[in-house]
């Protein structure tokens, strides 16, 4: 059996049903994410230009084994730095396709005058060891948790302050700038092995409040008299699958408790709208939003690695 790699590509007349098989990959070897088809087709279509975002796919015997995505980190601020995520089918792996999807990711972003490549995978002994093999060390690490909304634990929503208000995203209509400045300054504050520049208010708009998956009647955003001061952005797969994108408070409005009042706002209309999991990512230094997770009831069900290689040497 010989596993080849391709390009994911729109204008493909199977464009459609690689991508289906590409979000079952997916959420099968990581199925604490939400994801969906669109989403997948709309990010190769619509990533900035500075991105060199690319999909590729490993298949073998006309079966999808695995999947990668791939490009530069555009938002970095040291230049030619590059991500390789790839995700191979739990029932499937051991065929090759791992090493199909490296080498063709490799190559891809060398092309494109990488210095490093980061890539993340889940804390299992034989991913770490695919990793180690190649020539990756290892970097920071993350949890993903998981709450189960529909089993009645979700805790009451904290009291509100007299100068406290809190709307949904979509209350803002055009009126985002409040909104975007507070994402940029929570942004730069989370622990990273990347030192990252704010996002411009277009690309800001287009990445990620455009998104497909982003919810914004479920996306919560606290004001104090008045401007944004805390928010949590809701990631959501239409049916049953909810995911927290981004939560944090601008820092002159830190320590009131405000990330968590906007989260728990969210929460309670996901389940009000019928959705039965939540899910959430958090940097292993993240204490604080930890912490809020965890008054919440998230459980930790899966770490991650991130991992760098030099591509310079």
């Amino acid at each position: 059996m010989s596993v080849t790699s391709r390009e994911f590509r729109l204008d493909s007349p199977t464009a459609e049903a690689d991508s289906e098989a590409a979000a079952a990959v997916l959420r099968a070897a990581l199925p604490y994410l939400v994801v969906t088809p669109r989403a997948l087709r709309w990010q190769v279509e619509n990533a900035p230009e500075t991105q060199h975002h690319r999909l590729l796919l490993a298949e073998a015997d006309g079966q999808l084994l695995g999947c990668a995505r791939t490009g530069i980190y555009y938002d970095s601020s040291e230049p030619g730095q590059a991500y390789l995520n790839i995700y191979v089918h739990p029932e499937r792996r051991g065929r090759g396709a791992g090493r199909a999807l490296l080498a063709a990711g490799e190559a891809y972003v060398t092309g494109l005058d990488a210095r490093a490549n980061f890539c993340w995978s889940l804390d299992d002994e034989r991913s770490m060891a695919f990793a180690e093999r190649n020539g990756y060390r290892r970097g920071r690490s993350a949890h993903f948790q998981r709450l189960a909304l529909g089993d009645g634990t979700l805790p009451p929503m904290p009291p509100c302050p007299p100068d406290v208000e809190v709307r949904t995203g979509a209350s803002f209509g055009d009126d985002l700038h409040g909104i975007w400045v507070a994402d940029n300054e929570a942004a730069l504050d989370e622990p990273d092995d990347l030192d990252v520049e704010p996002t411009s208010y277009d690309l800001w708009l287009s990445q990620y409040w455009m998104h497909p998956e982003h919810d914004r009647e479920l996306t919560s955003v606290v004001t104090v008299d008045g401007e944004v001061a805390a928010f949590s952005l809701a990631i959501t797969d239409g049916g049953s699958r909810y995911m927290s994108g981004m939560a944090g408070t601008r820092r002159v409005h830190r320590r009131r408790g405000l990330a968590k009042l906007a989260k728990s706002a969210s929460l309670h209309r996901a389940r009000a709208a019928g959705y039965t999991e939540a899910f959430t990512n958090n940097d292993s230094g993240n204490e604080p939003m930890l912490a809020i997770n965890k008054w919440f009831g998230y459980q930790e069900c899966a770490t991650e690695v991130r991992w760098i290689r030099d591509l310079t040497g």
